[in-house]
């Protein structure tokens, strides 16, 4: 899938279209997402290593950004603009739910106003001034992720600790969708945690 996606954008590229946007809206029952990260940086680096990545802006439309360091990996390998649909709805319902005096527009904006003032700190600790030039910088460390793994898919970013390939993290997203289009009474109205935050 990821060799048919990084193909299916150097055809666009050649057919001059100058945004490609990668979105996971269409996964349900039968059809599992790719990782948002994984599939940006996949296409990001297939397309610099055919020298088309310039002619193209790169759009991510994904259910998995949520949280500023969300952002701001996905824009470090590549993505220009992030659409995080599923952080906008979650929003849009507590907005109902809480019976909140602000509007669709207020509540968006507001979530938009403070994912940018955390991406703003993150550039200026790394002393990098410009979203232009965070972009694509892929200033991080890859942990626990295989160097076979990185440098096919996050190449260039430096990693000590081996760890994680392709069919790990093949299995955990087939597990994670499993989770969530199962029938397990546990999450049919709730999701699990997913990480140490409740503790």
């Amino acid at each position: 899938a990821i060799k048919e996606m990084c193909w299916a954008a150097t055809e666009a590229v050649l057919q001059d279209k100058n945004i490609l946007i990668l979105s996971d809206r269409a996964q349900g029952p039968d059809r599992i997402a790719m990782p948002a990260l994984l599939a940006t940086a996949a296409v990001h680096h297939h397309l610099v290593r055919q020298g088309l990545r310039m002619q193209t802006g790169l759009v991510v439309e994904t259910g998995e950004a949520r949280e500023v360091h969300h952002f701001c990996v996905l824009a470090g390998y590549g993505a220009e603009a992030i659409n995080p649909y599923v952080a906008f709805e979650t929003l849009e319902e507590i907005r109902i739910r809480q019976g909140l005096p602000l509007s669709t527009y207020e509540v968006q904006k507001n979530f938009i106003k403070a994912v940018g003032k955390g991406i703003l700190k993150v550039m200026s600790k790394m002393g990098i001034s410009t979203y232009q030039s965070y972009c694509g910088a892929q200033i991080f460390d890859g942990v626990g992720l295989s160097s076979e793994f990185v440098a096919s898919y996050f190449t260039g970013t430096a990693t000590t600790i081996e760890g994680v390939g392709l069919p790990q993290v093949a299995e955990e997203t087939v597990r994670r969708h499993a989770a969530a289009y199962g029938d397990n009474p546990i999450y049919k109205n709730m999701l699990d945690v997913g990480g140490i935050y409740g503790y």
